[in-house]
């Protein structure tokens, strides 16, 4: 048929019915006319998208957990006998914690280049090539998260599913949908040789989603034939409608990025909120959501280097933070790229536990199991952070869980949204105009905010590369982010969940101030409370508009029949919350055994889990307390009441914050207030052992303490008063209150430091910071250059950097060993944008930051 046309040029796969030709518009419009034609895509480029990773998701543990390594047959879970295909730039096979020949057991270079061709010619592999990776060093940082063996850094930098047989495919350059497609092919034609049944694609593009895509109908191919397909849903964020449509496909798992302190990344792409639909591939209806299916640490990734090319590769952050005998073999890289080979490496891990699973059992699983993220929705993060220890236990023994996760739970209370929408229009210049922005208002309460525009036009179907920028009422800018490439059409939309109320600016700007004119049209959205359901007996009771913005996020939940705001709150309804806003770790006992002998149902798994060793998202190595204490040995106590000490204990164990806690216990309790500390008078009150968190939780504002003023008959000033109430009972009420104060935290880049007491190391003394008043900025706020001022009291190794308040950095400025005493560094300010950012001090293990301005 093509030859008939006159098409002489191009490839065709092994075992895929899809052709690569060169073609003039004459014959692709033949091509389109032909019923035995299915499809007809453009061959466009695709854009790529662990030592602290690999114990926040439970992996570490996992292998030194002796229960499953017993049902393993002794062994520890290492996905062994599973076949992992890396389809990406290629792989550097000379790496010792990926050589060729060990458990690298094949690496391929697919040589898909039509222009090489003269005739319709099948792909050719190239096997058993020692490097592939020559162009980017991507797929060797990617095999090196799934499954190095970490040889280079004593086990240190060990990938999750080290025991699996890994599969290099890549084209040695600039990755094309060919390429892409060779890889699948690669994988369907030597499934049965290597037992290929995880593929890992750290790739995209963007647009809408359409099953007839020639990705979408491979990965289809290959879900069919058992191989659990794996997509990065891109790094397009924070907007929405920004999800690489690859990884929308219902067959395949989408993967968001989040941080190691179980943040979602400012970078991760989203999806839109309840979008999706059903559509028939094959015969069969599927129902599909434009959203991630699970979030895996992708920020600052630590993982194999490749030879060659160092520019790439993190090389600022790789000298400040790796030992020197580490940086020629690991890199820092972030991204969705990152996050996806982690989990492709569980789900090796979960096929080695349970290799019946099929690739729909596979993602039902990770769903189940994943961790609720505190203020995400859906479109979002999916179901949550994914958790390889809960997913690996359920595959070894199907335990029930999934009842916590918030993507799939029923609510008995909700408050409704509507969304409000105004067209704009902006005339955008390349030279500085009133033109290039305006202005909007947005209410209190507000939910949301999102300003799209759609390309549009001859420059918006060519990409002009115009940046879409919101500016909150206090200057902090929010962006849509340019496309890397500007081939194809690409919407702008920068999303803001919680926007400030107040005066907000849309602008429009070019990619670093250059682009040609044109006229954007668009929408802003936002989304406002309109009703609430189960929450009718809230109604002019004095926490009602806590109330339903702890409802609204999911902190908190009404119970049959209404919210019951007065009703004292019960341990096993704390549990419950903690599970659902506070990002606790879904955990039963690996032994079988039971904890807790008065607890039944589906009281159980929430006992357990917050109970347990490793209770909270934010205990990254897994290490510390629960975020609730046993009332006895084998007692919970599910009906008993909660005071405002065990309250304490709870929101400080969830911010993983136990050992500043304890640091602080048997000191003084105080609160500052007018700028003073001020001696809380009822301290002695408070349970031994619970001082430091009660002490936490009133610094970090999660938690309130009561005020009363007493003057005497002769005193010139009334004297101001402090108590906590340790022993009162929590309303539900009360609960939903405090809650509310808790989110703040876990976007905070900083934590109280337990003191400023001389640490030390094994290469001697580190400095410490005394205090946060010992940092400074002057001017503040400035434009230009401003002078940062901190104080030392031991000298030792610190760092200076400034990050923006999605958390990300954008300066270093000071890292080096620095004397004792105090320390003035002038700053160059003129590449930042206007907008709120935090300078930060690092040293001796311990954090301080200070907020600058930009104007």
């Amino acid at each position: 048929m093509l030859r008939e046309l006159g098409i002489s040029k191009g490839l065709t796969f092994q075992a895929l019915p899809i052709a690569g030709v060169l073609a003039t518009a004459a014959q692709v419009e033949a091509l389109a006319q032909n019923p035995q034609v299915k499809s007809i895509y453009y061959n466009k480029r695709l854009t790529y998208y662990n030592f602290d990773d690999t114990n926040l998701t439970g992996v570490k543990r996992l292998r030194a957990d002796k229960d499953l390594t017993a049902r393993n047959n002794g062994l520890p879970v290492s996905g062994k006998g599973i076949g992992v295909l890396i389809n990406d730039s290629g792989v550097d096979g000379t790496h010792d914690d990926i050589k060729l020949g060990t458990h690298l057991v094949q690496n391929t270079l697919g040589s898909t280049n039509l222009n090489a061709y003269d005739a319709m010619l099948p792909v050719t592999y190239l096997e058993g090539v020692p490097n592939t990776d020559t162009n980017s060093g991507h797929g060797t940082h990617c095999a090196g998260t799934v499954g190095g063996n970490g040889t280079r850094s004593g086990g240190k930098y060990e990938g999750v599913a080290p025991g699996a047989s890994l599969l290099g495919y890549g084209s040695g350059g600039a990755l094309l949908v060919l390429d892409a497609i060779g890889g699948f092919d690669y994988a369907l034609t030597h499934q049965y040789q290597y037992n290929i049944r995880v593929i890992s694609n750290s790739f995209g593009t963007s647009g809408d989603f359409d099953p007839a895509a020639p990705i979408n109908l491979v990965t289809k191919k290959c879900y069919d034939r058992g191989m659990v397909v794996v997509f990065a849903a891109g790094n397009d964020g924070p907007g929405a409608d920004t999800h690489n449509p690859y990884a929308i496909a219902p067959w395949t798992i989408s993967v968001g990025a989040g941080d190691r302190f179980g943040r979602l990344a400012d970078f991760s792409s989203r999806g839109v909120k309840g979008e999706g639909g059903t559509f028939v591939a094959d015969g069969e209806t599927w129902k599909y959501a434009n959203q991630p299916v699970v979030v895996a640490p992708g920020v600052d990734v630590v993982s194999t280097r490749a030879v060659a090319p160092v520019s790439t590769l993190g090389a600022q952050m790789d000298a400040e933070l790796l030992a020197p005998a580490h940086v020629p073999f690991y890199t820092h890289m972030s991204g969705t790229s990152m996050a996806t080979p982690h989990v492709a490496g569980v789900v090796a891990l979960i096929l080695e536990a349970k290799p019946s699973l099929s690739p729909a059992q596979v993602r039902e699983l990770l769903e189940k199991t994943a961790t609720n993220m505190p203020g995400r929705e859906t479109w979002e993060v999916g179901a949550g952070y994914v958790n390889a220890y809960a997913a690996v236990d359920k595959a070894f023994r199907d335990t029930n869980f999934g009842a916590t996760v918030n993507a799939t739970r029923t609510f008995n209370s909700s408050v409704n949204f509507l969304t409000n929408t105004q067209d704009f229009s902006l005339d955008y210049s390349p030279l500085p105009t009133s033109a290039n922005e305006l202005t909007f208002s947005v209410a209190p309460g507000t939910n949301s905010l999102e300003a799209k525009v759609s390309a549009a036009g001859l420059l918006g179907q060519t990409g002009n590369p115009v940046n879409l920028i919101l500016l909150d009422p206090n200057g902090v800018e929010y962006r849509s982010g340019v496309p890397v490439l500007f081939a194809q059409t690409y919407d702008r939309s920068v999303a803001v969940a919680a926007p400030a109320p107040g005066t907000w600016t849309l602008k429009a700007e070019g990619l670093q101030g250059l682009a040609l004119p044109e006229t954007l049209t668009g929408k802003i959205s936002q989304v406002v409370a309109n009703g609430t359901s189960g929450l009718g007996d809230i109604v002019g009771h004095p926490a009602e508009a806590a109330i339903k913005m702890a409802v609204a996020a999911r902190l908190i939940d009404g119970v049959s029949g209404g919210f019951r705001p007065n009703d004292l709150l019960r341990r096993i309804q704390l549990a419950d919350y903690l599970m659902m806003g506070q990002a606790g770790r879904q955990y039963l006992p690996t032994t079988g055994a039971a904890t807790f002998t008065d607890v039944t149902g589906s009281q159980v798994l929430l006992a357990e889990a917050v109970t347990a060793k490793g209770a909270a998202l934010r205990d990254r190595f897994q290490q510390y307390n629960g975020m609730m204490r046993p009332t006895a040995p084998g007692q919970f106590s599910a009906n008993g009441t909660v005071d405002r000490t065990t309250l304490a204990y709870a929101l400080v164990q969830a911010l993983g914050l136990q050992e500043v806690a304890l640091a602080r216990t048997g000191k003084p309790v105080t609160v500052k207030a007018d700028g003073k500390d001020i001696a809380v008078d009822d301290a002695a009150k408070i349970p031994a052992g619970m001082e430091g968190y009660v002490s936490v939780a009133l610094e970090l504002n999660l938690i309130n303490a009561y005020y009363s003023l007493s003057q005497g008959p002769f005193d010139l000033q009334p004297k101001l008063h402090a108590t906590f109430k340790p022993t009162q009972n929590v309303t539900r009420a009360d609960f939903a209150v405090i809650v509310t104060r808790t989110f703040p935290q876990w976007e905070a880049l900083t934590q109280p430091v337990a003191g400023a007491a001389q640490t030390t190391s094994t290469s001697g003394t580190v400095a410490t910071l005394a205090t946060q008043e010992a940092l400074s900025a002057y001017p503040n706020p400035f434009s230009g250059s401003t002078t940062l001022s901190y104080t030392l009291p031991q000298a030792g190794f610190v760092s200076v950097e400034i990050y923006n308040l999605m958390g990300k950095k954008v300066k270093s400025v000071v890292a080096e060993q620095m004397n004792a005493g105090y320390h003035e560094v002038k700053v160059d300010g003129s590449s930042l944008s206007r907008g709120t950012y935090l300078f930060t001090v690092k040293a001796g293990g311990q954090t301080s930051s200070q907020r600058l301005v930009v104007q």
